[in-house]
C-alpha cells in the first residue's frame, strides 16, 4: 500500500481539520509508503500574498509534525519541491477533455455564483491528478465530498493508458468516516468559510474563550438538558473515553448543570489533547533549521519516486526517457 494525500496552507488547522483529516493521516504513516505533502501550488489559486502563504506553508508542516506525522515513518513535503509533479500536469492535460473538467465541482460552483474562474481553478483537477499518479499511491484517503479527485485521477489514467500503454497505477479512494464531520460554534460543520473554527493552536485563554461562546440552548440550569442535541457533548466526545462520556451525559440528564460547566470539561479535554503538541511545536518553531531539514530529505524521497514515473510517461509518449 502506497498512501498519498495533501493538504492546503490556507490558514491554521483546525479541530475539523484534525479530525475529519490529519488523525487519520497519521493513524496511516507507517504503511509501506506513505507521502503527505504541503499543496502550496493549489494554495496559489486563492492566496496572493508572498509573505502569507510562505508563513502558512510553515505553519502548516509544524502543526504536522507536532500532532504526531513522523518523518522516520512518513514522507512529509512541499508539493513545489517536486517539479516533475508539474511536468506530469502538462503531459496529462494533453489528453485531458474539457467536458470532464467542467464537470468538476470548484468550477461548476464558482460558475453557478457569477464569479470568475481563472485557468487555475478550472485546470486544477489536472493537477491533483498529478499530485496522486507522481508517486504510485495505491490508496488516497479523502472526505465523502473529495471523492471526485480520486476518480478524475483514475479517468485520466486509464485514458492515458489506454493511449500509450499501461504505465499509470489507477488509486483507489480511502473514504474516511462520516462520524469525523465536527460541528463548529454554531452547530454548523465546523469551516474556514463559516468563520466558526477553534483552531488547534489557539492560545489557552483564546481557545477557552471560543469554547464558552458555543451556541446552545436556553434550558435553565435546574433542568435536564438533551445531549445528543448539544454541539457542547458532540465535540466533547471527540476528545473524551466512554466512561467520561457515561458520566457527563448523566450530568445533563440529571439537571442542575449549567452548560458553562460542561464547555469547561470541553476545555480541560482538549488541552489535555493537544498539551504534548502544544510543546512539540514549541520546539519546531525554536529551530527553523530542523523544520527545512524535514522537508528537504521529505521531498528527496518524493522526488525519487516522481522520477521514476515521469521517466515511464516520458518514454511512453515519445520523448527521452530523462531530458538532456
Amino acid at each position: 500500500m502506497r498512501v498519498l494525500s495533501g493538504i492546503q496552507p490556507t490558514g491554521r488547522f483546525h479541530w475539523g481539520n484534525y479530525f475529519g483529516a490529519i488523525r487519520q493521516y497519521i493513524a496511516l504513516q507507517g504503511q509501506e509508503q506513505s507521502f503527505f505533502f504541503i499543496a502550496d501550488f493549489h494554495a496559489l489559486t486563492t492566496i496572493r500574498d508572498r509573505d502569507l502563504l510562505r508563513q502558512n506553508i510553515r505553519d502548516a508542516a509544524m502543526d504536522l509534525l507536532a500532532l504526531g506525522l513522523n518523518p522516520d515513518r512518513a514522507c512529509l513535503f512541499r508539493q513545489s519541491d517536486v517539479p516533475e509533479v508539474t511536468e506530469l500536469t502538462w503531459l496529462l492535460m494533453t489528453i485531458t477533455q474539457m467536458h470532464l473538467l467542467e464537470k468538476c465541482h470548484a468550477y461548476k460552483d464558482k460558475k453557478a455564483k457569477g464569479l470568475a474562474a481563472d485557468a487555475g481553478l478550472f485546470t486544477y483537477p489536472v493537477l491533483m491528478a498529478a499530485d496522486i499518479l507522481a508517486y504510485d499511491s495505491t490508496h488516497v484517503p479523502v472526505g465523502a465530498d473529495q471523492i471526485q479527485h480520486v476518480e478524475v485521477a483514475r479517468d485520466l489514467a486509464q485514458r492515458f493508458n489506454s493511449i500509450y500503454g499501461d504505465c499509470l497505477q489507477l488509486p483507489e479512494a480511502m473514504v474516511l468516516p462520516e462520524s469525523a464531520k465536527v460541528p463548529g460554534l454554531d452547530g454548523e460543520k465546523m469551516s474556514k468559510s463559516y468563520g466558526n473554527t477553534i483552531d488547534i493552536f489557539e492560545t489557552p485563554k483564546k481557545m477557552r474563550k471560543k469554547i464558552m461562546s458555543i451556541t446552545t440552548d436556553s434550558t435553565a440550569v435546574e433542568s435536564p438538558k438533551n445531549a445528543d442535541t448539544c454541539t457542547v457533548f458532540e465535540l466533547y466526545r471527540l476528545f473524551a473515553d466512554e466512561q467520561r462520556q457515561a458520566a457527563l451525559r448523566q450530568r445533563y440528564e440529571a439537571g442542575g448543570m449549567g452548560y458553562g460547566e460542561a464547555k469547561e470539561q470541553l476545555f480541560q479535554a482538549a488541552m489535555e489533547m493537544f498539551g504534548p503538541a502544544f510543546e512539540r511545536r514549541a520546539a519546531l518553531e525554536a529551530n527553523p533549521d530542523q523544520l527545512e531539514d524535514i522537508l528537504r530529505q521529505g521531498a528527496a524521497k518524493a522526488r525519487a519516486r516522481a522520477q521514476e514515473v515521469l521517466a515511464r510517461v516520458r518514454e511512453a509518449c515519445g520523448l527521452l526517457a530523462k531530458p538532456v
